[in-house]
């Protein structure tokens, strides 16, 4: 069975991200910084919805560029380390992989899921090798919603990641979701503020397992 038809992402939102990269804030005076913790700084911007849009910028050491993409891209692997992964699976749409996400969310609010396009690019800027990775939500027919899980439909990320000249890796990474439902802007903000970060502390970590698993 074919999905319907799914936009993919131009040369210059892959550039954006590795120019984000380059800088250890923000451009743009409206950004805030919102919380320094385990050596990310995570910066915000309020939209008129009450909600954040996050910058976060930081180094993982012991973890190279390359190992941390795919890390990051296996989803078969990410369903044994990310403790709120309920289903996770991709699917082939007319050349572009579509990925299926359900999120644990505690009782007694509802899961939350997201149909979402990802695409990964090495770059060469200056030479200097960045891995960039995008993802935004997407709608297609064969997902449809499930009765009590509440659809994500505005979400937004990218990952840019470049060695950091050790053993280790400088991130950037931009996030962006609406979960919908009766939860109050400032507990999506906390959890947001404080999730990202964490979920890149995983992620350092699963990176150490996953040479073992190879």
């Amino acid at each position: 069975m074919e999905c319907g038809a799914v936009g993919g992402f131009s040369e210059e939102q892959f550039r954006e991200a590795c120019a984000e990269i380059q800088q250890r804030a923000p451009a743009g005076a409206n950004w805030e910084l919102l919380v320094e913790t385990l050596g990310f700084s995570i910066y915000g911007l309020l939209d008129q919805t009450g909600l954040y849009e996050y910058k976060v910028f930081g180094v993982l050491d012991d973890c190279p560029p390359a190992l941390l993409a795919d890390v990051y891209m296996d989803l078969d692997y990410r369903k044994q380390w990310d403790q709120y992964v309920k289903e996770l699976y991709e699917k082939e749409c007319n050349g572009e992989t579509v990925v299926y996400w359900e999120v644990k969310y505690p009782f007694p609010m509802s899961n939350r899921d997201y149909i979402y396009i990802r695409q990964r690019q090495e770059l060469d800027v200056e030479g200097r090798k960045i891995h960039v990775v995008l993802a935004q939500s997407t709608s297609v027919p064969q997902f449809a919603e499930r009765p009590g899980v509440i659809r994500v439909n505005r979400y937004k990320q990218s990952l840019a990641i470049e060695s950091d000249g050790k053993k280790g890796s400088k991130v950037f990474m931009y996030y962006f979701d609406n979960p919908g439902g009766q939860i109050p802007s400032w507990l999506i903000n906390w959890v947001a503020k404080n999730g990202v970060p964490n979920f890149l502390k995983d992620m350092a970590k699963a990176c150490q397992n996953y040479l073992k698993k190879t």
